[in-house]
């Protein structure tokens, strides 16, 4: 758990006052308790565990509980109306901004989106349902996106259309959307 929470501030840029830091502290801690032996331990934990989550979902306006999957170098970039599901799973190098829900399309259907690796995710972009975002791809601001998302693409607009990312770019990802917007 110790680690992994190191390895969350450096991402965070060493930051202890970042809102998507307090989160991720708050899903370690709940991710660590299964582990804890024995049982009646491991209950109080849970209890202290379910206060620090709807505190930090109070504060912060992100909801990101343990049963998330995530991978190494996990961002939450700006506080504030995230809704992850946690049905869902996150490739490593992640970077998820505010306004952002991740879930279920039906209820009747709990089955989340697979985030592959290098997945950067703008402002308001909602993700939902049995799909797969492959990996180095970017979900452009306020993109609905309810299909899958191949290797190196960039998905933009309501509902999101799938453009190919051209390799070897070396356009950051904020040029690249206004590039493939203003081409719509």
């Amino acid at each position: 758990m110790f680690e992994n929470i190191r390895a969350d501030l450096r991402a965070h840029g060493g930051d202890w006052a970042a809102q998507g830091f307090w989160v991720l502290l708050v899903y370690r801690f709940g991710r660590w308790r299964y582990g804890v032996r024995p049982a009646l331990l491991r209950k109080v934990l849970s209890f202290v565990y379910k206060f620090l989550f709807k505190l930090v979902q109070i504060l912060t306006g992100i909801e990101l509980p343990c049963e998330v999957v995530i991978g190494r170098n996990f961002v939450i970039d700006h506080f504030g109306g995230i809704v992850i599901s946690g049905y869902a799973r996150f490739g490593d190098d992640c970077r998820v901004r505010n306004g952002v829900v991740i879930g279920l399309k039906n209820v009747d259907e709990p089955i989340a989106p697979v985030l592959g690796n290098n997945v950067d995710i703008g402002a308001g972009a909602k993700i939902l349902g049995n799909i797969r975002i492959g990996n180095n791809v970017v979900i452009g601001a306020n993109a609905v996106v309810l299909i899958d998302v191949p290797d190196d693409s960039l998905a933009v607009g309501v509902p999101a259309t799938i453009k190919k990312r051209q390799k070897g770019n070396a356009q950051e990802p904020a040029d690249e959307l206004r590039q493939a917007a203003s081409l719509q």
